[in-house]
């Protein structure tokens, strides 16, 4: 039987399955770590994907507060706290091949819980990013608290003059059509650290990015 066949064992979080254990342990004996390397794991962030996850492998890793320490023998896994609830459950995979291999995460929990959220994250898979994606942007749901949902401009959209044009008059508008309960929607984007001046107006007549404002989503600014 294998890894993912088996259930969880007691204190164990995630699964590592056969083919991630030895490829984990292939790459620790070309570092020379074999029996000291850790995995340190967690989600990071929510996309059209699914979940985001971070993972790494440490030399003589020392646990954070809150990670939860789960021992395979030659190495640790070590799982971000706030991350465990919608980790536990989930498989650490290996897939060997030319293209998408690579280590890979089976998760089996939802990304959202909230109906809301998830409602949100559909709109936003199904007609925001599409539109966002021709211009090289994408919009992240990061949360939704009483009514107010908070996203992440990545990709063109960071940085980028138009970006608060493209949020209010496109994200902004779309959503509270289809959920007039919400109330904001935040931009929790660090636009400093985007590749455009976020403080610098586009030039020209053109959208977002500098195209043309043909979609809600990039819209030029009025006034």
């Amino acid at each position: 039987m294998s890894d993912t066949e088996q259930t969880l064992g007691a204190g164990k979080i995630v699964i590592v399955t056969d083919a991630a254990r030895e490829k984990i342990r292939e790459i620790m004996e070309m570092q020379n770590i074999s029996g000291r390397g850790a995995i340190r794991v967690g989600i990071n962030g929510r996309g059209p994907a699914g979940f985001a996850y971070s993972m790494a492998l440490e030399e003589d890793a020392v646990p954070e507060p809150g990670e939860a320490v789960q021992d395979e023998g030659d190495f640790k896994v070590l799982v971000d706290g706030p991350s465990i609830a919608k980790l536990t459950g989930a498989s650490i995979d290996f897939v060997g091949q030319l293209v998408g291999g690579g280590f890979k995460i089976d998760n089996p929990n939802s990304v959202w819980d909230d109906p809301l959220a998830a409602e949100i994250q559909a709109i936003l898979d199904s007609q925001i990013n599409p539109g966002v994606a021709s211009h090289g942007g994408f919009v992240e749901l990061l949360d939704v608290q009483e009514n107010r949902v908070f996203v992440k401009m990545g990709g063109g959209c960071q940085g980028c003059g138009m970006a608060s044009v493209t949020l209010k008059q496109g994200v902004e508008v779309m959503l509270r059509e289809k959920f007039p309960q919400i109330v904001e929607v935040v931009d929790s984007t660090d636009h400093a650290g985007g590749s455009n001046p976020y403080y610098q107006p586009a030039k020209g007549a053109g959208g977002h990015g500098g195209h043309g404002a043909q979609s809600p989503f990039h819209a030029p600014a009025k006034g």
